[in-house]
């Protein structure tokens, strides 16, 4: 096997692209930093189109990194020790990391294509908390996620990239407003389902419904907006010790997929791939006779009282 080849000049192209990348503050994200073996090698098998990916000189480039590259044909070559130090400075410095081609946002009407549960952040701000309810997510087979209020520009942010493990480019993940997260769930009569600490269901409810749900998750501060609720079919809650004041938003997100696992995971092997070129329109579902009123409430034929 050839040895990839050692970046020791100052002046390669592939330096500046990668000090460009590890900006924190940049007006444009066309690229993005992908560090560490496995955020590096999800990245790739969810599609990401890879310019380089790098190794670093006195360490090995890991096995299943190169593998997943020959695969994808991405080229591999290694950075000088001077140089990492100069790109990095005081940041954590990876072992392996790769610059990638920012995927086009998803848009609604492709994430209406998806079967599985869509969650739903409202005013979820805290990118450590997204990124556990993204890799979350992925593994527990939602099929999508929009965020809303989140202060994010990009799902593309180096935080979140390593939040999420880098999962966060592996299922459809749409930025949007409020007004136009509602006019979805309205347009498509998918059944939001919103967490509250009186909600009228227990978690385990949510095993009984035969069909694509909405999981509404707000801030453990001020909980979902009411202009959600006012479209939400149900509100649910978990049970905790009444002496907690309340459960971190990703545990919640957690228990809500778990209970919704048995429908999800078997959804997972139907999702889309990234988005590369546009594509027609979806025709939305019709919610007939609702109007701009509530989605159709989903029947919870095993329902225990409470």
């Amino acid at each position: 096997m050839v040895s990839p080849d050692v970046i020791t000049d100052r002046s390669d192209p592939a330096v500046q692209r990668i000090a460009d990348v590890t900006k924190h503050s940049r007006s444009v994200v066309r690229t993005v930093l992908i560090e560490d073996a496995e955020p590096l090698v999800e990245c790739i098998r969810a599609g990401l189109e890879f310019i380089e990916v790098y190794g670093v000189e006195t360490a090995p480039v890991p096995g299943e990194v190169l593998a997943a590259c020959r695969q994808r044909d991405i080229p591999v070559r290694l950075v000088g020790a001077p140089i990492m130090n100069d790109l990095f400075k005081t940041d954590k410095k990876p072992k392996a990391f790769g610059i990638a081609r920012v995927p086009r946002p998803w848009s609604f009407d492709e994430l209406a294509r998806t079967t599985g549960d869509i969650v739903v952040l409202d005013g979820v701000k805290i990118v450590g908390n997204i990124g556990a309810i993204v890799r979350t997510s992925f593994a527990l087979g939602a099929g999508g996620i929009v965020l809303v209020d989140s202060d994010l520009t990009t799902i593309a942010d180096r935080r979140l990239v390593r939040a999420s493990r880098g999962y966060v480019f592996s299922l459809p993940i749409v930025l949007a407003s409020r007004a136009d997260a509602i006019d979805h769930f309205r347009r498509t009569g998918v059944p939001l389902i919103a967490f509250d600490t009186e909600g009228d269901l227990a978690v385990g409810d949510l095993r009984d419904a035969d069909e694509q749900l909405g999981l509404l998750l707000g801030s453990e501060k001020t909980g979902t907006s009411s202009s959600f609720e006012s479209i939400a079919s149900h509100t649910v809650s978990i049970p905790i010790n009444p002496a907690a004041e309340s459960l971190n938003v990703s545990v919640c997100a957690g228990i809500a997929l778990y209970e919704r696992s048995h429908w999800n995971l078997v959804d997972r092997r139907r999702a889309p791939q990234p988005p590369q070129a546009p594509q027609p329109p979806r025709a939305s579902r019709p919610a007939a006779g609702r109007g701009a009123g509530r989605p159709s409430r989903p029947a919870f034929p095993g329902r225990r009282s409470r």
